[in-house]
């Protein structure tokens, strides 16, 4: 059985319907004949299609199921007889962003990696710009598989016009590894692109911007390396506290 739910910004998710053996059933409130729901086994993969979409329906979507997880419990040590328990977990996906406007799409106007090093390690920021709508997904990778380790993702702004967004996301290695190359790749519904780290392939802002632009830009590489800066001091306190706990431990103990 897929749950598909709804949930509009600054509220909880409520089930818009269930989809078994064929069949949608819409909850109360939602027109039924509105949704329509095909599954493809082989891809294991389900779709939701919406018709006549209006405005209320800008929300964001998830589908889910119920996944069984079987375990031993001893219930007689004696007799060594032991019985299954099943507990079910409600999975999710990470969710589809649906946006309703009269304007149309469009991609980055530019994007571009910015270095800084800093003692004994170097930051990348990767900035992207200009682009509609807000929904974006941003990673890292080197040559071989994603980089999570030391990545820091912003959250989208609206640049001078209101129908423009912008995002920055920053990734933080050691010095040694200066010579390797990592990869900035950004996913948006009109454009998917990788920039590398190197600086002779790094790309770099239009000619045309004006001093103010690169003012705010550099002005916000260094929010983005005291925010880093910040959070690292953090870890370290963290870190400094649990050890402090931990040796408090066995001393009295």
């Amino acid at each position: 059985v897929i749950h598909w739910y709804k949930q509009k910004e600054g509220e909880a998710p409520e089930r818009l319907l269930f989809f078994s053996g064929g069949k949608v059933t819409a909850e109360s409130g939602f027109q039924e004949n509105r949704y329509m729901v095909e599954r493809i086994s082989v891809q294991k993969q389900c779709v939701l299609t919406i018709k006549d979409v209006i405005p209320d329906d800008a929300a964001t979507y998830y589908c889910a199921y119920w996944d069984p997880h079987s375990q031993l419990s001893c219930t007689d040590i004696v007799k060594a007889l032991f019985t299954v328990i099943v507990y079910y977990n409600k999975v999710f996906g990470s969710g589809t962003k649906l946006i309703v406007s009269e304007k149309g799409s469009s991609p980055p106007a530019n994007s571009e990696i910015l270095q800084k090093k800093h003692e004994n390690q170097i930051m990348y920021v990767c900035l992207i710009e200009k682009f509609y709508p807000e929904v974006i997904r941003v990673t890292w990778t080197d040559d071989e598989k994603e980089v999570t380790d030391n990545v820091v993702k912003g959250d989208t702004w609206q640049s001078t016009k209101e129908d423009e967004y912008s995002i920055a996301s920053w990734l933080t290695v050691p010095a040694e590894n200066k010579d390797k190359k990592y990869y900035c790749k950004y996913e948006h519904e009109e454009e998917k692109a990788s920039l590398p780290t190197q600086v002779d392939s790094v790309k770099t802002a239009p000619p045309e911007e004006d001093c103010r632009a690169g003012f705010n830009r550099g002005n916000l590489v260094y929010q983005l390396m005291h925010r880093t800066a910040y959070l690292v001091y953090i870890i370290l306190l963290l870190k400094s506290s649990m050890y402090y706990l931990i040796v408090l431990f066995f001393t009295y103990r």
